[in-house]
């Protein structure tokens, strides 16, 4: 098989020239119409809550603020991770969600459950 590709390859030397050069024109071709996207975005889904709580004291912001929220969100669909941070007079919460969940949808469900603490 490979014997007889090559005596074919050898007796029609101009054919074989012509579509050599027809495929590196079209992969030419092919290379600048490709979209180049120099830096994907490769971010996960995440929504923060920040909540100020003037003259509270971290304990006093997490127990007031951080863990009841912490306590709604949980059990949203798609919930991958949920990270806070409690600092004086103010409550920071990540909550990040999986790579197939649409944004505009993760935030919607935050705020819901926000509504609902």
């Amino acid at each position: 098989m490979i014997a007889a590709l090559l005596e074919f390859s050898l007796r029609q030397r101009i054919l074989v020239l012509g579509l050599t050069c027809l495929l590196s024109v079209a992969g030419v071709f092919a290379f600048q119409s490709i979209p180049i996207d120099a830096y994907p975005d490769v971010t996960n889904i995440q929504v923060q809550v920040l909540t100020e709580a003037p003259g509270l004291s971290p304990i006093e912001v997490e127990r007031f603020i951080t863990y009841p929220l912490e306590i709604q969100m949980t059990g949203l669909p798609g919930l991958a991770e949920i990270r806070s941070l409690s600092k004086f007079a103010l409550s920071q919460i990540t909550v990040v969600f999986k790579d197939d969940v649409d944004m505009y949808f993760a935030r919607q469900l935050v705020l819901e459950r926000i509504m609902a603490a």
